[in-house]
């Protein structure tokens, strides 16, 4: 059984990408961006370890009751756990919906990357938005994008078009109560506004 070492779900958001989607965020990343908008899902440490057909069953729960159009991997980094997620992210595409990647490595160190599960989640991934974060080059104009070098890429047709004409829309902030706890994701530079960074 394939098991997600999962930072944080929301089965519902539309502040992760296109349309309405599911987002996943998992733990663990090699990288330490300075300004990184989820500094609590950096550690390698046990989380939520998560089989990944629960994962599945919960996107397709998503996908009947709220819509959504596809899933949204984010960290931590997606690419520490390729195989998992590329496991899960062929079940979603099987399934009619697209998955979308955030990663701190460019599209080039990632097709040269010589580790389990990379090329077979690259090959299951319809948007990708690569490169580290930088906080000295806050991006303000492309929706979904924090800083000036990261780059979007339509691995497939899905998003082809909004590759070629990105999302200047304003930048969209949600805020959830979460079993008690204040849940809050979506543009860092929003979330700055309020004097705190949580889940981007």
């Amino acid at each position: 059984m394939t098991t997600l070492n999962v930072g944080m779900i929301i089965p519902c958001t539309e502040a992760e990408g296109p349309g309405r989607r599911f987002a996943l965020w998992v733990q663990g990343c090699p990288m330490r961006c300075p300004g990184c908008c989820n500094p609590e899902y950096l550690e390698f440490v046990d989380n939520k370890p998560t089989p990944v057909a629960e994962v599945f069953a919960q996107l397709i729960a998503a996908r009947d009751r709220d819509g959504v159009e596809g899933v949204t991997f984010l960290g931590g980094e997606p690419f520490s756990q390729a195989e998992a997620l590329a496991e899960l992210a062929a079940l979603t595409r099987q399934a009619g919906l697209t998955v979308m990647i955030f990663s701190g490595y460019t599209l080039k160190a990632l097709r040269s990357m010589d580790k389990p599960g990379v090329a077979a989640l690259l090959a299951q991934t319809d948007l990708l938005v690569d490169g580290p974060f930088m906080q000295d080059a806050l991006d303000r104009e492309r929706r979904w994008i924090g800083s000036t070098n990261q780059r979007p890429y339509a691995l497939t047709d899905a998003y082809l078009d909004l590759v070629n004409d990105w999302d200047t829309s304003p930048e969209t902030l949600e805020i959830r109560v979460v079993n008690g706890r204040l849940v809050v994701n979506g543009s860092p530079f929003l979330l700055d506004k309020l004097g705190r960074k949580t889940h981007m």
